[in-house]
């Protein structure tokens, strides 16, 4: 097979493409719409109809106008909010603030500082799962706000909980069944976004605060010439989140690459040399600004804390800016790619190989996945795109008219065995995307931030279970094969059955672990981080994280869930490998529910972050300091509640 550039010149390929846009007359009028729009310009027949709220007016005027059609329309408020929660239409949720002088009397809060902003808003996670109409939203301009804040809240029996930009799963933050009433959100976007930088420090450091954006940090840290060796995709988070959670990107080193000053190959959390986080000072009594080095042996359940904390800075170690060539590959079948350990051909562990940082997606029901490689290339390789911003997908920055239309069906009309037509659309649009809309767009090229950030916020909106494997670098071959094919069989066993728990793809990532070594001796690693090293296991240098996506309250879903997270936690143990949670995700499923399963919260969980670890740096150790430092619990969520008492 000869491959050009776009490495989608194959006849064979070419026919097989065909044939699935032949096989299906909704995908052969995606097709033919998708090919004949090849001008950006024409995005305006590409924009989803169901996200333009004009569609609904008509409805809305019929449903809502009518007094006697309450039920009508209570049905169509809750369509209308699952869509929401797919993204599918925009513009539902309240989220105009509210002030506090604005509210009935005896409303607000009592004693509120009246030098600090406070108004009523509403707060969504990124799926929509979670949502609370009004919560007391309050916006500090400084750290020492969000002191005042914090002390006021533990003197007035309220919670005080960091609000980012909510794209985040799991219910850290709040809860969306009510139990919220003595919550306070405090706003870091607003003004806790100042970024400082020092390119003269060795290695180069930058100081930012929590509510800064990565996007808005990448930006800065470009101008200096500085970067990182991953990042997560989506750019509209906040480093506070992105450290509570130990965000990620792809990253392990080439086969012939040596790691260069200011980088890590771990989670975000690793690159941390200090922060800043308000704690509770039993001197005083008081809460306040305390700052914590690396080499501090507190600071380690603080570097990602799961939202047991409140950190308002953060100094990080950067790198020199590196340029990656961005490939993309939908021509290689999943049966290669995901091969068993040993076999020849464009596996995963080839592309690791070669150029250390991958991102597998690959749609349901499909046979190619969207295979992503950056290779970090110092010069322009031939035919490359050169490209200076991010977000170079728009074909997967809208909703299509064709998705929008199926996730309708599939979320008011259940119906679930579209799953697969859907799974082809979402592959079809993908390889359309890369090779005709835009202009070809499989061969990027340009400074990391550029390559590095693709997610925009009105991509589809899905909910999504997340889980590190942590193992030898040797073993990630095997490790994806198993998955896969557990994955693979459970899927066929449910579509036996006539049931579809899964609509969107699973997506596989690769990074090293969080090496505290790469941050200078004495480094502290991160408590409580998904990818924290396994003393025992040293030679456990590869995390492989897992994710299957699906359309919020697809029936069957959690029950799936569950399935493959008992099966994940019995296959990689022993001296083989292990699993954790990836924090920000679905995990401790129930059969109905994500984050409820009791014998997860209260046991599994906690004995994954016990394994292999000393009793004065584990699970219990680092709940320990963080009760410490927040004996009030401000700093904690129902969710937190059960999963660290």
């Amino acid at each position: 097979m000869t491959h050009a550039r776009c490495h989608l010149s194959s006849n064979d390929f070419r026919s097989a493409g065909h044939n699935l846009l032949q096989n299906n007359h909704a995908l052969r009028t995606t097709s033919t719409r998708l090919k004949r729009e090849t001008h950006f310009d024409s995005l305006k027949s590409f924009t989803p109809t169901l996200r333009n709220p004009s569609t609904f007016e008509k409805p809305m005027k019929k449903i809502l106008g009518d007094p006697a059609s309450r039920v009508r329309r209570r049905a169509f408020l809750g369509d209308i909010a699952r869509l929401a929660g797919a993204g599918v239409v925009a513009g539902w949720t309240p989220i105009r603030p509210i002030p506090a002088h604005a509210q009935p009397a005896g409303a607000a809060p009592p004693n509120f500082p009246a030098d600090i902003p406070l108004h009523k808003q509403a707060f969504r996670n990124w799926s929509g799962e979670i949502a609370v109409a009004d919560l007391w939203t309050a916006v500090p301009a400084t750290p020492a706000d969000v002191v005042a804040i914090v002390n006021w809240a533990a003197s007035n029996g309220y919670r005080a909980r960091p609000l980012g930009h909510m794209h985040n799963w799991s219910p850290l933050t709040v809860a969306g069944n009510g139990a919220s009433e003595r919550t306070i959100l405090v706003d870091t976007t607003t003004h806790l976004t100042a970024v400082s930088v020092d390119a003269s420090a060795t290695p180069a450091r930058v100081v930012a605060q929590a509510g800064v954006s990565l996007d808005t940090l990448l930006a800065t840290l470009e101008q200096h010439g500085l970067g990182m060796a991953a990042a997560p995709a989506p750019g509209d988070i906040t480093l506070g989140g992105a450290l509570a959670i130990g965000a990620h990107g792809t990253a392990l080193p080439a086969a012939d690459e040596t790691r260069t000053p200011g980088h890590t190959y771990g989670s975000l959390s690793n690159a941390v040399l200090a922060l800043t986080a308000v704690v509770h000072d039993a001197s005083s009594g008081r809460y306040a600004l305390r700052t914590f080095d690396r080499t501090d042996p507190d600071i380690g359940p603080f570097l990602a804390h799961v939202g047991r904390a409140f950190v308002v800075e953060a100094t990080l170690q950067v790198g020199a800016n590196q340029r990656l060539q961005c490939e993309s590959f939908v021509d290689i079948p999943a049966s290669e790619l995901f091969a068993p350990a040993g076999s020849r051909g464009r596996t995963v562990e080839s592309f690791v190989r070669r150029s250390g940082r991958i991102e597998a997606i690959w749609f349901p029901f499909t046979d190619y996945p969207w295979l992503k490689v950056w290779t970090v290339r110092p010069t322009r390789p031939s035919g490359a795109r050169v490209v200076d911003q991010p977000y170079n997908y728009p074909f997967s920055d809208s909703i299509s008219q064709h998705v929008s239309d199926l996730v309708s069906r599939i979320v008011l009309n259940g119906e679930i065995q579209l799953a697969p037509l859907f799974g082809k659309t979402q592959y079809t649009i993908t390889y359309l995307g890369l090779t005709n809309i835009f202009g070809p767009r499989t061969n990027l090229w340009g400074w990391s931030r550029s390559v590095l950030h693709y997610v925009r916020p009105t991509t589809l909106r899905v909910t999504a279970n997340g889980y590190a494997v942590l193992t030898r670098r040797e073993n990630v071959q095997r490790a994806i094969n198993e998955f896969v094919g557990a994955y693979r069989q459970r899927i066929a066993d449910y579509r036996a059955a006539g049931r579809y728990p899964v609509n969107g793809p699973v997506e596989i990532r690769v990074t090293g672990v969080d090496t505290p070594a790469d941050v200078g001796p004495g480094a502290v690693p991160p408590s409580l981080s998904a990818i924290r090293p396994r003393p025992d296991h040293p030679d456990w240098n590869a995390a492989i994280w897992f994710d299957i996506l699906t359309i919020p309250g697809t029936p069957d879903a959690n029950r799936f869930y569950r399935e493959i997270e008992q099966w994940m936690l019995s296959n990689y143990s022993g001296d083989y490998a292990t699993v954790r949670p990836e924090w920000s995700k679905g995990w401790g499923y129930a059969d109905t529910a994500a984050w409820s399963d009791g014998a997860m919260l209260g046991t599994t969980i906690p004995d994954l972050f016990r394994l292999g670890l000393s009793p004065a740096d584990n699970w219990d150790a680092a709940l320990r300091t963080l009760e410490r430092y927040d004996p009030r619990r401000v700093f904690s969520s129902p969710l937190l509640d059960r999963l660290m008492g």
